[in-house]
């Protein structure tokens, strides 16, 4: 298994590489890249777990 790194970006979402699984609430996996995923912290985005850029347009600040 690889190392998991989990980087905070500034005012935008966790970067998080290395071999991961996430899980919905059900307990269902949900796909992911094998590379990096993007993973929101500003609760605006329409794809949540993941982000898709809305915290810019939220003006989100970490």
């Amino acid at each position: 298994m690889s190392k998991v790194v989990i980087q905070m970006l500034k005012n935008g979402p966790y970067l998080v590489g290395g071999e991961i699984e996430i899980k919905d609430a059900e307990g269902k996996s949900v796909a992911v890249k094998k590379d990096a995923n993007a993973l929101c912290r500003c609760g605006a985005s329409a794809a949540r777990p993941f982000c898709d850029g809305a915290h810019v347009k939220a003006g989100f600040k970490a």
